[in-house]
């Protein structure tokens, strides 16, 4: 399951008996875009896509529609759902009401039975646009990615009710293709190369609303891109730092991420959130990893200290933040730690630190963006599926979303609560995505905590190396730990911060690690 369901049982109850509570009226036109995300023979998993396609800011947005008979709402995510009958009335929540031009947002819902929405309107007006013009065609559904090359992307959807000329597949606000058919191919790509596209259909009346995104990596990466899939975190302030050329002599690994940058004030990033990006600690760590022939990605946020995602007034703002340290180390990839209440369970800050990557990535080309998160034992939780399913309705572009499987609340097995926890993750990134197995295990990653975590579960090196074994049949695309640091023997130390806890040998989950891919 996606977000965490309101049960209709008592949720519809108060709105049924007010069903005459409709939104306020339209702040302006808007489309909506309606697609299945998961069919079985019972019911269906959907979503609509509410886009503002005007020149003018919306404040608030009503999608209303019909169920035929035979089918019904069994519960929702993302927005304010109430029914009269067969009539479904979806009022914005109050984090996702506003849209700027070209702006997306999305809501989810169960129906139990085979019935599709019909009469939909959005703000008073058809869901396909064009001021409820009756001879525009209808939104394609089902997009989809059917094949992938080093240059291509192959795509394919539903055909669109109503009068057809043919369809446009946009990247962005970009057109990439204009075909008569259902399907596309998009050439000319880089390789080992992102992309997320729409389509529309058109006719002589005009065009549909977009559908739902789909992402989409060309073929051609060489394993994991130049080995820093494997990249264990090292702490150049705490737990009695090693120095990284004896780890790498010792173990092999190449490509460390490097904690913390935090808010040195305002929007200002800062190792730690006091020293300067450079002529410290962390500047010394990364260039003697570098003289080794190794690399880096700094990680930005993290549990605790003061943050750039809180501190920057917009996403365009901490993307010049994010922009500073990687014109400062001249970086292949960023790592975004975005925990706690200030960032991770914050919608306002998540959808901030969303926008930025998308601009970072749309600046620098060949940048890989990382964003790392809690999860519970089943799969991201309620704010990190709404991570992901921002992700997709802002086209951030993310290419790695990765859980941190531990802290469970003392839960013993630790193998398989990992492996629970990514498929429940591959699941959310499919139906938010559109991507097959395959895609979402390339676009996933685990880190995790060696040894014991802060809530005493255990991880020894067998258990690491069999959660690697199975990330490495499934090809994830990020592998790591918390930390290098950490990565020494004291049985019976209890958690700290330089060795732990139990029985290894001196840098063994590095090793480990080291073997990925």
């Amino acid at each position: 399951m996606r977000l965490r369901p309101l049960a209709l049982a008592a949720g519809l109850a108060a709105a049924l008996v007010a069903a005459t509570l409709v939104a306020a009226p339209p702040a302006s036109a808007a489309t909506a875009a309606f697609v299945r995300t998961a069919s079985w023979s019972s019911g269906y998993e959907a979503k609509f896509t509410v886009t503002n396609d005007t020149s003018t800011t919306i404040t608030s947005w009503n999608v209303q529609f019909d169920l035929p008979a035979g089918s019904s709402l069994s519960s929702y995510w993302d927005a304010r759902l109430s029914t009269s009958g067969q009539h479904v009335t979806a009022l914005n929540q109050s984090w996702n009401g506003t849209l700027a031009p070209g702006a997306s947002t999305s809501f989810g819902f169960i129906v139990s039975g085979t019935g599709d929405p019909v009469n939909c309107t959005v703000n008073g007006s058809a869901c396909s646009g064009g001021g409820g013009n009756p001879s525009a065609p209808g939104v394609p559904g089902g997009l989809r990615v059917t094949g992938t090359t080093n240059s291509s992307v192959s795509l394919a959807w539903t055909a669109s009710s109503g009068t057809v000329t043919g369809y446009r597949v946009y990247e962005g606000g970009t057109v990439r293709a204009t075909v008569s058919g259902t399907s596309a191919t998009i050439s000319g790509l880089a390789t080992c190369s992102a992309h997320s596209y729409t389509v529309a259909a058109y006719n002589s009346s005009g065009e549909s609303a977009k559908s739902g995104a789909v992402s989409a990596t060309t073929t051609g990466c060489t394993g994991s891109p130049g080995g820093m899939a494997a990249a264990p975190y090292l702490y150049p302030g705490w737990g009695d730092p090693p120095a990284p050329a004896t780890v790498m002599s010792a173990t092999g690994i190449k490509w460390f991420t490097i904690a913390f940058i935090l808010s040195g004030g305002g929007c200002t990033p800062a190792w730690d959130g006091s020293g300067s990006l450079t002529g410290g600690a962390h500047a010394a760590t990364i260039s003697a990893i570098r003289a080794a022939g190794g690399d880096v990605i700094p990680s930005i946020g993290g549990w605790s200290g003061n943050k750039l995602g809180p501190n920057c007034s917009s996403a365009s703002a901490l993307a010049g933040a994010y922009q500073q340290v990687i014109n400062t180390f001249n970086l292949k990839a960023i790592d975004i730690d975005i925990e706690n209440t200030d960032e991770f369970e914050n919608a306002v800050v998540q959808d901030r630190i969303l926008g930025a990557l998308k601009i970072v990535k749309q600046n620098n080309p060949g940048i890989r963006t990382i964003i790392t998160f809690g999860t519970s034992t089943t799969g991201p939780n309620y704010w990190g599926t709404r991570l992901i399913n921002q992700a997709a309705a802002l086209g951030a572009n993310i290419d790695t979303f990765t859980i941190m499987p531990f802290d469970f609340n003392g839960h013993t097995d630790m193998y398989q609560n990992t492996v629970n926890a990514a498929e429940g993750l591959k699941a959310a990134l499919k139906t938010a995505f559109g991507w097959s197995d395959v895609t979402a295990y390339a676009r996933m990653g685990i880190s995790g905590m060696n040894g014991l975590s802060d809530q005493q579960e255990l991880t020894t090196p067998a258990t690491w190396t069999r959660i690697r074994d199975w990330a490495e049949a499934r090809s994830l695309g990020r592998f790591t730990f918390w930390s290098v640091n950490r990565d020494r023997p004291c049985p019976g130390g209890g958690v700290v911060s330089n060795c732990s806890g139990i029985a290894q040998n001196t840098w063994e989950f590095t090793g480990i690690t080291a073997q990925y891919g």
